[in-house]
């Protein structure tokens, strides 16, 4: 009747925990990798992105215009720089 006892004890209950614990490691390791290598990547990009230049000029004129319209610059200082923010286009 001895065999029916294999001397574990509660040792199978450690080795599913450690492994839960090692494969969990290796899950959220391999996917803080993968994220930091999409991020690096993105982050070397060459140059402005496509359309960056109209869009920061949209910005300033859309930037004026919320000045001129909370009454900070009056109708001559508006037109004054809204034609120089169109002239460096």
């Amino acid at each position: 009747m001895m065999w029916y006892h294999s001397g574990w004890g509660g040792g199978w209950l450690l080795m599913i925990v450690i492994m839960v614990v090692f494969w969990s490691l290796l899950i959220v390791g391999a996917v803080a990798l993968i994220h930091y290598l999409t991020n690096a990547r993105r982050g070397h990009q060459a140059g402005p992105p496509p359309g960056e230049a109209a869009w920061g000029s949209r910005r300033a004129e859309d930037l004026l215009a919320e000045r001129f319209a909370r009454g900070e610059i009056d109708d001559d200082e508006y037109k004054r720089r809204l034609t120089l923010l169109r002239e460096q286009r």
